[in-house]
């Protein structure tokens, strides 16, 4: 019922993940991130495997110890697909004999992409090639390679909702952006990551850290990188994307 990919770019720590599916808010039911690992569990959801799997890469055992553990526990592992990334950057997945076809899934050095009931094989191998040529940041390349999934053909029930998180070492999220019922979730969940842009990333940039625990508390950077950026947009003859109400309104 779904395809997503979990990343890391090991030049800024960054860990992301993205998900689409004709499923309501998937972007709630898999993905499981930490500040150190991910995990993607999908299909026949097993949310445990989600926790408890999060919580044993973070505490440093190998996602081939993790994920070969919970496929041996569960009775339902036909129906179970999941890939996962531990603390080191190593990457497994595992795809039940009894998921819906098309089913499958590609792990490479960085990333990995798993999908099910897809219109074809077609639908990962374009996700994972588009992430590899894709630029920008961590989500601008999550959110492209998942575009190129669906133009491959992506969920062959449809489309209804999406997903997009990223950490950048830490246990909280540093962007975490969900479409939980629409009939384009992708071209949604594009216009969230540009709203995102233009007040809240700056924000975030902010926020305090387990090894800064009051983070930035002026505010006079962030407000002049936000004017800044709306300088920016203007001078581009961009309009704002953002559908929140003005002041007085």
């Amino acid at each position: 019922m779904t395809y997503s990919i979990i990343a890391h770019d090991p030049r800024t720590g960054e860990i992301g993940v993205a998900v689409a599916s004709r499923f309501f808010a998937c972007g709630a039911a898999v993905p499981y991130l930490g500040a150190r690992c991910a995990v993607a569990t999908q299909a026949f959801v097993n949310p445990i495997w989600g926790v408890e799997g999060r919580a044993r890469l973070a505490a440093g055992e190998s996602a081939e110890t993790v994920l070969a553990d919970l496929v041996a526990r569960d009775e339902g592992r036909a129906i179970r697909q999941c890939h996962m990334m531990d603390a080191q950057g190593r990457f497994a997945a595992h795809t039940g004999a009894g998921c819906v076809d098309w089913a499958g899934h590609l792990v490479g050095a960085r990333h990995s992409v798993a999908g099910n009931m897809l219109v074809s094989g077609e639908v990962i191998e374009a996700c994972f090639s588009a992430y590899l040529r894709a630029e920008g940041t961590m989500a601008e390349r999550l959110l492209a390679a998942m575009e190129a999934g669906e133009a491959a053909g992506g969920d062959k029930r449809g489309r209804q909702a999406a997903g997009l998180t990223v950490h950048r070492g830490q246990d909280y999220p540093y962007l975490s952006l969900r479409v939980d019922d629409d009939a384009d979730p992708l071209l949604e969940l594009r216009r969230l990551l540009d709203v995102a842009g233009e007040r809240y990333l700056h924000v975030a940039e902010a926020m305090p850290t387990a090894e800064n625990f009051s983070g930035l508390s002026d505010r006079a950077p962030i407000d002049r990188a936000i004017t800044e950026a709306e300088a920016r947009r203007a001078a581009e003859g961009r309009a704002s994307r953002s559908r929140a109400t003005e002041t007085g309104a």
